[in-house]
């Protein structure tokens, strides 16, 4: 187990939006905001990928003292950049506001399409929390995102993922059940 700081997701998006930072919540803490009970310990984003934006989130991750997640604590990693981010596509970092993944895109429908930000961007959902307006992604998208991925964790919360949905869209749906 390791000895990681629990998540501080006030911390986090505060200093996401100080730094003025361009995003989409997707993951666990979007699917809470949707409704979903399951608890998380991480959060999730997926930043416009344009270099100035990039460039904001590296002095947010610096500010947190960000270290990618399974790297030995002994290894000394040059400062992040806007370039570091580029290059990863996918970062799992921890902070001294615990665990914070950075995703160019997640998974789609189509495999060759994932979604970007600006995808997400266009359905979500512009929501308040923690006293800042961030973009949530759209229930839907987080749904076909843990289909794909299809890990034990995503297949446990999607039954309820669906049931919202299905609330949502004025159908009722008895959880674990697939929708018609």
């Amino acid at each position: 187990m390791r000895d990681d700081p629990p998540l501080d997701a006030e911390r986090m998006v505060e200093a996401l939006d100080r730094h003025g930072v361009v995003y989409v919540l997707v993951g666990g803490v979007a699917a809470r905001l949707h409704g979903a009970s399951r608890l998380t310990y991480d959060l999730d984003l997926c930043p416009a990928w344009h270099p100035d934006n990039l460039e904001r989130l590296a002095t947010a991750l610096q500010e947190l003292g960000a270290r990618l997640r399974d790297a030995p604590v002994d290894v000394v990693f040059p400062p992040i950049t806007g370039r570091t981010l580029r290059e990863l596509r996918i970062g799992t970092w921890t902070t001294s506001a615990g665990d914070l993944d950075v995703l160019h895109d997640i998974p789609g429908r189509d495999p060759h399409h994932p979604k970007t930000y600006e995808q997400l961007a266009a359905r979500a959902d512009r929501r308040q929390f923690l006293g800042v307006t961030i973009l949530v992604a759209d229930l839907g998208d987080i749904i076909v995102s843990k289909e794909i991925t299809d890990r034990e964790k995503d297949r446990e919360a999607l039954p309820e993922l669906r049931a919202l949905q299905a609330k949502r869209q004025g159908r009722h749906q008895r959880p674990g059940s697939d929708p018609a």
